[in-house]
């Protein structure tokens, strides 16, 4: 059976349905959710599904080996990135090579980067009057949204759309395609 942890910052919606995808699965399971964020819902939410969950803050994973070491404790298939907002730190990157990926609610390499998370990448889509948007499962590297393309899937954008309507989009998206693409990884 693989090992799943996932990263978070927030709802965690797109983490509460990877716990479900995997719930009666025979390979993966989701077996930590971590988050920076001590008021994060996605704390509740892993609650709920009986998934170990923990905050920890900037020092715990920046500054030290303590989340790191509690990687390493819990052997990871997959470490998945899921509306996890700080930048991942090189000694987890190294630590666990090709095993760190992101989804990001745009077509990379547009609106990628530093500060372009949730409605700034959808209210930037609707400003740059896209045509089209989506979003990007990627490998993490050291540098924001640069690591490798994995799977992309694509909307459209009318132009009377608002932000919130490409953010409704999106999640849909994210809903179908996040859990299917992890599932085919630990596959390989």
């Amino acid at each position: 059976m693989k090992r799943i942890v996932i990263f978070a910052s927030g709802s965690g919606s797109n983490a509460e349905n990877i716990i479900r995808y995997f719930q009666n699965s025979n390979t993966a399971s989701v077996i930590q959710v971590l988050t920076n964020n001590p008021q994060a819902k996605v704390l509740d939410r892993a609650k709920n599904l009986k998934v170990s969950a923990f905050s920890f803050n900037r020092i715990a994973i920046s500054k030290t080996d303590d989340v790191l070491n509690i990687l390493k404790a819990s052997k990871p298939d997959l470490i998945i990135l899921a509306g996890y907002l700080w930048k991942f730190p090189d000694n987890i990157l190294n630590a666990f090579p090709n095993k760190v990926i992101n989804v990001h609610p745009a077509l990379l390499p547009k609106f990628g980067g530093k500060g372009m998370y949730g409605m700034h990448v959808h209210e930037a889509v609707v400003t740059n009057k896209e045509t089209e948007t989506g979003i990007t499962i990627h490998y993490v590297n050291e540098h924001y949204d640069e690591g490798a393309i994995i799977f992309q899937a694509k909307c459209d954008v009318a132009p009377s759309d608002s932000a919130d309507d490409v953010a409704a989009k999106i999640h849909e998206l994210e809903m179908e395609h996040f859990p299917k693409v992890v599932q085919k990884l630990l596959e390989i």
